[in-house]
């Protein structure tokens, strides 16, 4: 993920709503990723993961222009 110079972020914990079957396909992805170690556990922090999609997907979409249209918090 990457962030134009001089943005700045913030790190925020909220409950977000999304479908079960994106957060399935999420873990499913970040287990991929992570591979079994030795004794055939996974060792992924799915909650992590799921803050980084959503993340990544906030600002490829352009989140902000989205939050600044007053119709959007209505």
């Amino acid at each position: 993920m990457t962030r134009e110079k001089g943005t700045d972020t913030l790190v925020i914990n909220v409950n977000v709503e999304i479908p079960a079957t994106a957060l399935q396909a999420i873990v499913a992805n970040a287990k991929k990723i992570a591979g079994r170690d030795q004794k055939g556990i996974y060792r992924v922090d799915t909650a992590d993961k799921v803050s980084q999609v959503i993340s990544k997907f906030l600002l490829e979409t352009d989140f902000e222009t989205y939050a600044k249209d007053i119709q959007h918090c209505m």
